[in-house]
């Protein structure tokens, strides 16, 4: 025998219980042999409470019982033919006249006591159960409608009675032995005490009535049909990657269900644990799909936990003081003083020296639990022994859930690693000597962070999601979004990292988008549905929105953005930037960003702040990193002035190559802010800080490529007309270089803590000799690399590789 279960959502309108029938058709055809508990439909439960209290209150409440009403003979109409229906008809009829008797009783009364409202709430049931019964018995003319209250007997405890559970037992085998070959539709939720009162079984009844008639008839399941492909590893609502667990434990899904995962309530499992009957949990909107089956033990897995389950909303009650100290007794005479008053405890931690207790309760709770500590404890509140309670509201718990726990070491700190990462600050913590659970209450504003956060970091063959909000839609932002476009499937496939861009920005309009805005036409989007931009209003949305493995990328070469980054950094967002102001302004602020990002556990990437898209940043860092002592740097960083003197050889004048250069789209609308060495100076500095020293800009002895007059030109038409005057100087330079078998450079060197950038003549013995095109190139001489310094060298200009160093930073970020 197999008991199913049908959830409100699944007896909730016409096409639902079209599915319900189908799938009791097949489970009686392959000889299942099933009994059948089912639910009010959806929302009914809820309306009959609310009518009830509307009553009690001298609230109308006839629309909200015609409502009920039709929704149930809507079903009728449908689905039971014509000839059939007049019988139906008269019972329902018979069934809300005396609910508005209740009702009006009440109202009357102006009283509500849950006796009353457990015979109210009642009716949910009875009506469901009577006109699906009614239903299958077109095709199932063994149906049977079975009113529960005949099977499960309880105490008086109305609205969460305890049942009885021989007695309930010996009625139920009674009963199916007593209709052999009856396909029986049972109420769920509702019971009847020892004088026939109606009671109800609280919480997930519906599936607690399931599971007592499946203990005691011996089941061989108990299938529990709902909306959800079964448990899944996280709130699916909130974590859009949860997916569906297969196997569970009943102490995993016991675990998972008390801290807030609603597909089943801890008491529903109890029964079938006792007799060891797997409980299934279905999908009746995806009958094909196997779902979960909780059983006796998991059997061995390969995740080393089962899911994340959480509670949304919870306060915290601290109790601090010395009178707890070596105190035998005071927690128990706390603890008990809240059972007592039906104070449901979620968490419980101490701290080793009993110098005070951290206890989490429903918000609605808190008040009253601080109310009842302070009139227990008055003598030692008052003698100072006991501080005052501390309420702390608007707080969460997240907790983590698994058999294999316990046998894997690092379960916790991959869990601190994660919120501390994404800075969720943990308020208290809580672990269970099983090691089946660990729980940590946060702020509620981080709930959704966290839960995503943790899911990345536990479950290993998901994507791990980064989520950008990018200012800069110039040539790098835009090459940077088609990079990231044509590379997604590969980063997911090779190193399962998703990439979604939820914000952009440039000085026109910002965009954004909660589920990632489309790359293939961003353009488009920015231009038709993006709003006016304002980059305080772009970081203040980024940062309400709280996202996990969150990425600020500056694509831009403005000083604005740069304000913002240390107040990026507090929120645990992690920058990557080729803009160059940040690190190149005054050290104070280089430094002030480098310890806000460390102190906060983010990072910062700017790898394109020197070389573009070569590794040269990140080649220092690991030196450093690896004990290794830095003697000199010797770097050519400028793509321009590179590609100016590899080719202002032979015949070409230096005005002529220049001019080429522009051309080519190499330099600046005006060459000067290449020729000056202002941008190489930048880059420099910003090594020798990396390299661990102290310099401010002025301490660079930059030394000029051009004449003054130069310099001085009003105009770009007027500097090259300058430069043109200033060919014999330039062709001096060339022809001595040539006469000593020599090539000019302009190198920048680091050395002693001294930074100098100049023009220079090298032979054929320097490394930078053979230097070609607009290729960067720089020199590492140290400890390790003293007679063979380690050398970088590749393209160090362009949209292309300046944007596929900002994509490796990204990519580094995730990894």
């Amino acid at each position: 025998m197999k008991i199913l279960k049908f959830g409100g959502t699944s007896v909730g309108t016409v096409d639902s219980i079209r599915m319900v029938l189908e799938i009791i058709r097949k489970s009686s055809e392959s000889g299942e042999d099933p009994l059948v508990v089912l639910s009010a439909m959806g929302g009914i439960t809820n309306l009959l409470a609310r009518l009830a209290k509307e009553a009690a209150d001298g609230q109308p409440f006839i629309e909200g019982l015609q409502e009920m009403e039709a929704r149930h003979f809507t079903v009728v109409k449908q689905l039971i033919a014509v000839k059939y229906q007049n019988p139906v008809f008269t019972k329902l009829k018979i069934y809300f006249n005396e609910l508005e008797d209740l009702l009006q009783g009440i109202f009357n009364l102006r009283e509500l006591s849950l006796q009353s409202k457990d015979l109210i709430l009642s009716y949910g049931e009875k009506c469901s159960t009577f006109v699906v019964s009614k239903i299958a018995e077109q095709y199932f003319p063994q149906a049977l409608f079975v009113d529960a209250t005949r099977l499960i007997q309880t105490d008086s405890h109305f609205g969460s009675a305890h049942v009885h559970q021989i007695l309930s037992e010996q009625l139920i085998r009674a009963f199916v032995a007593g209709n052999p070959d009856k396909l029986l539709f049972v109420t769920g939720f509702i019971a009847a005490n020892d004088e026939g009162r109606i009671t109800t079984l609280g919480r997930g009844g519906s599936d607690y009535t399931a599971a007592i008639i499946g203990a005691a008839l011996d089941a061989e399941a108990i299938e529990i049909w709902t909306d959800v492909d079964g448990m899944l590893t996280a709130d699916p609502r909130i974590v859009k990657k949860a997916f569906s667990l297969p196997v569970l434990s009943y102490t995993e899904a016991m675990e998972l269900s008390y801290f807030g995962a609603k597909v089943i309530y801890p008491p529903t499992m109890i029964p079938a644990f006792l007799k060891k009957i797997p409980i299934v949990i279905r999908n009746t909107f995806n009958p094909g799909f196997a779902g979960t089956t909780i059983q006796y033990e998991s059997g061995k897995a390969t995740l080393p936990i089962k899911g994340i389950s959480s509670i949304s909303a919870i306060s915290v009650i601290n109790l601090v003081g010395s009178g707890m100290v070596g105190k035998a007794g005071f927690s128990g005479r706390l603890f008990t003083l809240l059972a007592r008053e039906q104070i449901n405890v979620v968490l419980i931690t101490q701290s080793s020296s009993e110098h005070s207790i951290t206890f989490a309760v429903a918000p609605s709770d808190a008040r009253r639990a601080k109310t009842l500590i302070e009139s227990e404890f008055e003598l030692e509140l008052q003698v100072n022994k006991l501080l005052a309670p501390e309420i702390e509201d608007d707080l969460a718990v997240v907790a983590i859930v698994g058999e294999n726990m316990k046998q894997t070491p690092g379960m916790s700190g991959k869990l601190f690693q994660a919120l501390g990462r994404n800075g969720i600050n943990v308020r208290a913590i809580a672990q269970g000597s099983s090691e089946y659970n660990i729980s940590v209450i946060i702020a509620q504003s981080d709930l959704s962070k966290a839960l995503n956060a943790v899911h990345d970091a536990f479950f290993a063959q998901l994507n791990k999601t980064l989520h950008i909000f990018n200012v800069g839609t110039g040539n790098i932002g835009s090459t940077l979004f088609r990079q990231i476009q044509d590379q997604y499937g590969f980063l997911l496939d090779h190193n399962d990292i998703e990439i979604k861009v939820m914000g952009i920005t440039n000085s026109r309009k910002m965009l954004f988008s909660d589920i990632g805005i489309n790359l293939d036409e961003w353009e488009e989007q920015l231009q038709r549905s993006g709003e006016q931009a304002d980059l305080e209003t772009f970081v203040a949305q980024m940062k309400t929105k709280n996202l996990p493995n969150c990425v600020f990328i500056d694509n831009t070469a403005s000083e604005q953005p740069i304000g913002y980054y240390e107040a990026i950094f507090q929120s645990n967002i992690s920058i990557v930037t080729c803009n160059k102001i940040a690190n190149s302004g005054r050290y104070s602020q280089y430094k002030a960003l480098k310890n806000t990002a460390r102190k906060h556990g983010v990072d910062f990437y700017y790898e394109t702040n020197v070389g573009a898209g070569l590794p040269i940043v990140r080649v220092l860092r690991d030196l450093m990193m690896s004990g290794d002592r830095i003697i000199r740097i010797e770097a050519i960083l400028s793509g321009t002035i590179s590609y100016i003197f590899n080719h202002f050889i032979g015949t070409a004048s230096f005005h002529d190559v220049v001019k080429t250069a522009q051309q080519l789209g190499y330099t600046e609308p005006d060459p000067r802010d290449d020729l000056s060495g202002r941008d190489f100076m930048r880059k420099m500095l910003i090594l020798a800080r990396d390299a661990g020293y102290a310099l401010e800009p002025e301490d660079i002895q930059l030394s000029a490529i051009l004449p003054e007059s130069c310099l001085r030109a009003a105009s770009v038409d007027d500097f090259y007309r300058a430069l043109k005057a200033a060919d014999a100087y330039f062709n001096e330079l060339k022809t001595k270089a040539m006469q000593n078998n020599k090539v000019l450079r302009y190198i920048g060197k680091l050395e002693a803590g001294q930074v100098s950038i100049a023009l220079e003549w090298v032979d054929e013995t320097h490394p930078f000799f053979t230097l070609s095109g607009s290729d960067n190139i720089i020199s590492f001489t140290t400890e390790r690399y003293k007679d063979r310094p380690l050398v970088v060298k590749g393209p160090g200009a362009g949209a292309e590789v300046t944007a596929a160093g900002v994509f490796a930073d990204l990519v580094n970020v995730g990894a």
